[in-house]
């Protein structure tokens, strides 16, 4: 039996047409339509409570499901934490809803200098200031599109996230590419590049969303500077969960202070939504006044301030210190669960990716995996390469082992129901 078409289809599907009217949205709406008609639709399902360990969630169809959650980057549980909420009902109460202005002109807030106070002091000792953002997204954007220029170079590893490259193409310097992970293939692209430009930035990771592996910051750090690069480090998924008391990777590679441009969002282990810049105090104030997506757009909401200013409170000390440790050994257990019978790539963070190739597999899987009680999030071309197709599972420090575990046998049997489990023996 061939395969149905709207199986086959990829994201990138739907981003042309060489049609004069909107002609990709009327196929990618035929092709959704498509797909709830066949009982498939897993995506855009509306969760009824906060993002805890479970939840029950509604499909675009009416029904629905109770399945583990594996899909949100609640890594230390301090989206619904009582603290975080109440700080965050205070903030609310005395400063409003929203911000209502920009933050260059009357949006900034006591309490956005509070939590950039914060930020600065817990990264530690050192000339450094904060720049707050209302999407981690825009910080690269931001930051990237304000520091950089023609004819400058911004140098990226291949498997950096796409905010890095949208700011790259808004700044309008040349792009590089060297390959994942790999000083020597850096080294060889910065010995060609200079002398050629005044400015190189050498952007890369603290842990990799779609392999979940740690950047090699040591070496690409220090490749970077010994051609006098700057260096932006992303530390979106491991800021608070990586490196002593939470300071990310950079800090656990030791380059913590090399570093020129330090990114991180609040979306993860913070619980919240938005990002900072943090850097050299005059190059921080420099980019809250340049990156055209914060100085035209509305600061960030105070509720959301006051939740993630009491979230690095409780995350830089004894409490976070605890949801740390359960943190790396519930991943630990779910990647030993999983590793004899799925492809787990070079995974050894709390991303853990479940390679299953085929894109065609998309929809069956997480249509499988949600009726059996396991909702993840998948990854397909063009996000990572063409049959490369991978269910993310984010462990958190709240689960159990025994929802862990609940969650590998879900999956372990969607892989072989699928086809797509590792061969025995």
């Amino acid at each position: 039996m061939s395969t149905p078409e709207y199986l086959e289809a990829t994201y990138d599907m739907f981003l042309s047409s060489i049609a004069g009217e909107a002609a990709e949205s009327t196929r990618f709406a035929d092709w959704v339509r498509e797909v709830e008609a066949a009982g498939l639709f897993g995506f855009e399902a509306r969760r009824q409570a906060a993002q805890g360990t479970s939840v029950d969630l509604e499909r675009t169809t009416g029904e629905r499901h109770h399945v583990l959650n594996l899909s949100s980057y609640n890594y230390l549980g301090y989206a619904s934490h009582p603290q975080v909420i109440e700080a965050a009902k205070a903030a609310l109460d005395r400063y409003g809803l929203g911000a209502a202005s920009s933050p260059v002109h009357g949006g900034t807030f006591a309490l956005h200098a509070a939590l950039e106070a914060e930020l600065v002091d817990f990264l530690g000792p050192g000339a450094r200031g904060a720049t707050l953002f209302s999407s981690g997204y825009g910080v690269n954007t931001g930051a990237i599109s304000a520091v950089m220029r023609k004819h400058h170079h911004v140098v990226m590893d291949r498997s950096a996230h796409m905010s890095i490259l949208e700011g790259a193409q808004l700044s309008r310097a040349k792009l590089e590419y060297f390959q994942h992970n790999d000083p020597a293939d850096l080294e060889a692209v910065l010995k060609r590049i200079a002398g050629t430009t005044n400015r190189i930035l050498v952007c890369t990771e603290g842990v990799f969303s779609a392999d979940g592996d740690f950047g090699r910051l040591a070496d690409i750090v220090g490749v970077a500077k010994r051609y006098g690069a700057l260096v932006l480090v992303d530390e979106a998924h491991s800021f608070l969960v990586a490196g002593p008391g939470g300071r990310g990777v950079c800090e656990a590679a030791g380059v913590l202070d090399d570093v020129d441009l330090y990114v991180l969002t609040f979306s993860k282990a913070l619980g919240g939504v938005g990002g900072a810049l943090v850097a050299r105090p005059d190059i921080a104030r420099y980019v809250g006044w340049y990156a055209r997506c914060r100085m035209f757009s509305c600061a960030l909401d105070p509720a959301v301030t006051g939740g993630v200013l009491e979230a690095l409170r409780l995350g830089r000390g004894s409490d976070g210190d605890a949801r740390r440790a359960r943190i790396h050994a519930n991943a630990a257990h779910l990647r030993e669960r999983l590793a004899p019978h799925v492809d787990l790539g070079p995974s050894e963070s709390w991303i853990v990716p479940v390679v299953y190739g085929e894109e065609s597999l998309t929809l069956p899987l997480v249509d499988h995996c949600q009726r059996h009680g396991l909702d993840g999030s998948v990854l397909q071309f063009p996000a990572v390469g063409i049959g490369e197709s991978r269910m993310r599972l984010f462990a958190s420090s709240e689960h159990t082992v025994a929802e862990l575990d609940r969650a590998a046998d879900i999956l372990v049997g969607a892989a072989h129901a699928l086809g797509f489990a590792l061969p025995q023996g």
